[in-house]
């Protein structure tokens, strides 16, 4: 699995966990203290994510950082 295939699981992942609590990227964004792009860029691998900003990620969705990664 390359670093690519990776993000885009990731990112996958949290698209599909935030759906599934039913909040929209905005709201998303808000819990974060972020802005709408920067989920939209979460979501879509297209940003970076750090290992802190994935934990923050979790916490407001009320999900373990393992669930993203596995």
């Amino acid at each position: 699995m390359t670093e690519q295939d990776i993000k885009q699981q990731v990112a996958y992942r949290i698209r599909e966990t935030r759906k599934a609590k039913g909040l929209t990227q905005k709201e998303l964004a808000t819990l974060l203290a972020v802005g709408e792009p920067t989920v939209n860029g979460y979501e879509s691998g297209k940003q970076n994510l750090t290992i802190e900003t994935l934990q923050k990620i979790a916490i407001a969705l009320k999900v373990s950082v393992k669930d993203f990664l596995q």
